[in-house]
């Protein structure tokens, strides 16, 4: 066996996170690629024949394996043919001191993401080594991609207010942050339970994962479990590839399963044993695979109903519920209105590319009576939609919103529906002054004017007319 050493400075590549197998069986080439790799890569095996590697994947997971071509007993690629049609995703890296191109051909349809000849430079293995881990993120993040799962960036404590009920709802994430239990969050649509999940991430010593979430409702019921679990290679020419699932690609991180209530009766079984377990089984796969995920479940359903209803597990409600974090609504903590509006209307702003609008207090005090059925979400959504407008969208609430009472001032009084300063106090108003503002942008256009508003052009032209004015066509 030769090595060559470099004279030039070796990459300063770091992946903390990443874990790597080495299978070869000359001793000295495995000393040398674990003491390279050691400083450079999370956790490093190493295995000198197919058996001793099988025992290793069966109890760890690896991003990347460096493998030796001829090993005693089963080839590197009859070994990695049978570990694709397990599952297992990994990079792999094969290297060998006696190829030709037919041998690098059958090396590449066994899975081989890369080849390299003995004797080889360490700036090559390195090299290869970096792509593979590149080439491992870069998949995870084009599935995340395609599934169009979106991670907001929300506050540095993921949620905006500063009353008792979200003080103590950030206490607690702070708190839980800090073990690995499984976390279950409750609480109505529209509150907030993606962003306390993304939190509890950020704020946990698995901060530097991945944090992969998914909506156990908009899932397939046919594709669920590859979603979940992935999918083996079929054996047969032409046969289907293998996939990751989610599990694997949260590997390391956090994988959050929101509205869990509405996942199927038939995969619950299959979801606590990976839980209870801390292993997968790819669907078609008859090899497990090990993973080191943390689990945040959300739902806005009554689950201790729903078992009572025998629609969820008790066992699975039971191990989801190790931590149990509700989410208060909206109506519960309405001394946050200005903050969180004023939080909307930073953040969506430069996203919209349109200038922040203004909220007078009596436009928060209309805010306040509302009893927001879509919580913070419902909040969110009218900002961002009276951004676009240019002003408060209060006509988006309509009739929701009960009338204000007028504003009594003594002596005269003041005018029913005019408050201090001149400013409107009742709904009715606000809606005609912003009807009429939008009208006039547009020319008295009422078909532009009702998409603006996001109204029908009959509900525009029956409050045009109450009011005995007249718009152009």
């Amino acid at each position: 066996m030769t090595l060559t050493a470099d004279a030039a400075p070796l990459p300063a590549d770091h992946w903390p996170l990443a874990s790597v197998l080495v299978v070869d069986d000359e001793p000295g080439m495995r000393s040398f690629l674990e003491k390279a790799l050691a400083g450079r890569v999370g956790q490093v095996r190493v295995a000198a024949q197919a058996d001793e590697a099988d025992a290793l994947v069966r109890r760890h997971r690896f991003d990347l394996v460096i493998l030796d071509i001829t090993l005693p007993g089963r080839s590197g690629i009859a070994w990695l043919k049978e570990q694709r049609e397990q599952g297992q995703g990994f990079e792999a890296v094969l290297i060998t001191a006696f190829a030709d191109l037919d041998t690098a051909i059958e090396a590449l349809r066994a899975g081989a993401n890369d080849f390299i000849l003995k004797p080889f430079r360490l700036t090559q293995m390195l090299n290869a080594v970096r792509h593979g881990l590149e080439r491992a993120s870069l998949r995870r993040e084009n599935f995340l991609l395609r599934r169009t799962v979106s991670q907001r960036t929300p506050t540095a404590d993921g949620l905006v207010g500063s009353s008792i009920a979200i003080r103590g709802l950030q206490a607690a994430i702070h708190r839980v942050s800090q073990v690995h239990s499984t976390v279950l969050l409750t609480g109505e649509s529209g509150t907030g339970k993606e962003l306390a999940a993304l939190a509890l991430h950020r704020h946990s010593a698995r901060a530097g994962g991945p944090f992969v979430p998914v909506n156990c409702a908009t899932l397939s019921p046919d594709l669920v479990e590859i979603e979940l679990f992935g999918q083996a290679a079929r054996a047969t020419p032409g046969g289907r590839a293998g996939r990751d699932g989610l599990f694997v690609y949260a590997q390391g991180g956090t994988l959050f399963l929101d509205e869990i209530g509405d996942l199927p009766l038939a995969l619950q079984a299959t979801l606590l044993r990976a839980l209870e377990e801390r292993r997968i089984r790819p669907v078609g796969g008859e090899q497990e695979i090990p993973v080191d995920v943390r689990i945040i479940a959300a739902t806005h359903r009554p689950l201790a109903q729903e078992v009572a209803a025998g629609r969820f597990r008790k066992d699975l409600y039971y191990r989801l519920q190790v931590v149990e974090i509700n989410l208060p609504p909206l109506r519960s903590h309405k001394e946050d209105m200005a903050e969180l509006v004023a939080h909307f209307i930073d953040t969506l702003a430069p996203q919209l590319g349109v200038p922040p609008i203004e909220v007078t207090g009596d436009e928060l005090a209309f805010l306040g009576q509302y009893d927001w059925p879509g919580n913070v979400r419902e909040l969110r959504n009218l900002i961002e939609r009276s951004l676009i407008l240019g002003a408060l969208n209060v006509s988006a609430l309509y009739p929701s919103l009960p009338r204000a009472p007028a504003t009594g001032l003594g002596g005269g009084g003041a005018v029913a529906g005019v408050g201090v300063g001149g400013a409107p106090t009742d709904l009715h108003t606000l809606e005609k002054q912003h009807i009429l503002a939008v009208l006039e942008s547009v020319g008295g256009d009422k078909t532009q004017a009702a998409r603006l508003l996001g109204i029908s052009r009959r509900t525009l032209e029956r409050r045009v007319a109450e009011w005995g004015l007249h718009a152009a066509d």
